[in-house]
């Protein structure tokens, strides 16, 4: 497993009688180790922001500091190097990249005292993910559900972090290149790269992801947790204009290769509603069972957003034990959204579509011609006239025979769309849910049978131009 020393080496020149020494006099100082590391995990493109601190002994005059990204995933050209202490008597000179050393840099800093200083490093680096998942339990009466949420942060950056602060964070960024492709461009290319970036968009995200996302300036070193008082891991959120932030409480080691999950949150007691729903366009032609709750502080939850995940649902079978229901992967969800839970077909509640009934009427014809009779010298001749049928009204009556086997009523939300232009009747009240879609509701007692009936009445024909559905609630009859 690679070394935490392969990444950063410190290098100090002796002087002496204010001339420099040659190369096979360079004297190696110790390798200092990580005084703090920050995480900061944008998921939607496979980047993360790494800020780490050292304390560092510089002596007095020209100090080549060494930093090596091999056999790791980190991009060179977004790697920066800051004075956090004595920055007025500290410089960079300037940045070199030796030939005969491929995927490494040398900063020459210039010292004007012989001592310490606090330093702080920051570049981007790809292989570094996190995922969400949810484990949702409802009880016996489907009223209420627990449900907590979890995340994975996995490394397989090539470099390991130890005791690292992991920041996660929810939103989307977009960037021309990828990581991953940046850390392996030829070292040739390396110093073109760094010299575009300053103008570039690479130095602006950067930029931005500093200022913004690294709440509370530079990293603080974590303050050490005595054993006996270890305690499951907090995570703290915070929103901001584009991002909404996950902040692991304390810190975390996870090695190169290996992937740690955590509890985000603990939602108790979350109201729960259960509907059935018939929609061709999302579920084809079936009526399903879903599970509705709103991500809202009336609803328990609404202190974040809850990033893309998979969901692991079950219920309370009220022997002591839980009952599997469904498996479901779900979006990125804002405050305030709902959260819809597919659950499939109930075997308890049937449904059935019928066409009872077609009929036609409303003809309508277009008729060229103006006289019936035409007058040719002295006789008159009966004039031509052409008589087409220009348009109808197509009548269809359909039923649909809902079955509730189940031991309580039931709501059913059910969405028609038409092409066309069409007359919608029904005694239901339906709603419009856009132009070409109505929509109604209904409830079935335990035990109980309902037939809906609806009919549509399409207008057909050349001069039928419309494309919309047009409500009524009206009379209708099998």
């Amino acid at each position: 497993m690679k070394s935490i020393s392969h990444i950063f080496s410190f290098i100090v020149l002796a002087f002496a009688c204010g001339s420099q020494l040659r190369a096979e006099n360079v004297d190696l100082s110790t390798v200092p180790k990580r005084d703090s590391v920050q995480l900061t995990i944008y998921n939607s493109e496979d980047i993360t922001l790494v800020r780490e601190t050292r304390v560092v002994t510089f002596k007095k005059g020209l100090n080549p500091l060494q930093f090596s990204w091999a056999n790791t995933l980190i991009d060179p050209s977004s790697v920066e190097l800051k004075f956090l202490t004595a920055a007025d008597k500290l410089d960079v000179e300037d940045t070199t990249f030796p030939h005969d050393k491929p995927q490494m840099l040398y900063w020459n800093v210039k010292s004007e005292f012989d001592g310490g200083a606090t330093i702080q490093i920051t570049y981007f680096t790809s292989g570094i993910t996190w995922s969400a998942d949810y484990v949702a339990i409802a009880d016996k009466d489907e009223r209420t559900l627990d449900i907590d949420g979890f995340v994975r942060v996995t490394n397989n950056s090539g470099e390991e972090y130890e005791n690292a602060q992991i920041r996660l964070v929810v939103g989307t960024i977009n960037l021309v290149e990828k990581i991953a492709e940046l850390a392996k461009i030829p070292v040739a290319d390396v110093k073109k790269l760094k010299e575009e970036s300053q103008l570039g968009f690479r130095r602006e995200v950067l930029g931005r992801a500093m200022d913004r996302m690294a709440v509370g300036g530079a990293v603080s070193a974590p303050a050490a947790v005595p054993a006996e008082a270890a305690k499951e891991k907090e995570i703290i959120k915070e929103g901001l204009s584009e991002y909404f932030i996950y902040t692991v409480e304390g810190t975390e080691t996870i090695p190169n290769g290996w992937s740690k999950r955590m509890r985000s949150f603990a939602g108790k007691s979350v109201p729960l509603k259960v509907q059935y729903r018939y929609r061709p366009r999302e579920y084809g032609e079936q009526l399903v069972r879903m599970y509705l709750m709103t991500n809202n502080e009336e609803s328990k939850l609404g202190t974040t957003p809850l990033p893309d995940g998979i969901v692991r649902l079950f219920r309370n079978n009220g022997r002591e034990g839980l009952s599997y229901l469904t498996q479901q992967t779900i979006k990125y969800i804002p405050i305030g959204d709902k959260i819809e839970l597919n659950l499939g077909v109930d075997p308890e509640v049937v449904f059935d579509l019928a066409k009872l009934r077609t009929s036609r009427d409303h003809i309508w014809m277009q008729i060229n011609g103006t006289d019936k009779f035409q007058q040719v010298g002295e006789d008159l001749i009966e004039s031509q006239v052409n008589a087409n049928v220009a348009g109808w009204d197509d009548h269809c009556l359909y039923r649909q025979q809902i079955r509730n086997y189940t031991g309580k009523p039931i709501d059913v939300e059910i969405r028609r769309s038409f092409g066309g232009h069409i007359l919608f009747r029904s005694q239901l009240q339906p709603t419009q849910f856009d132009f070409q879609t109505a929509q109604f509701t209904a409830q079935i007692p335990a035990g109980a049978k309902k037939d809906l009936l609806y009919e549509i009445v399409q207008h057909q024909g050349r001069n039928t131009k419309q494309n919309n559905v047009t409500l009524e609630t009206a009379e209708v009859k099998p």
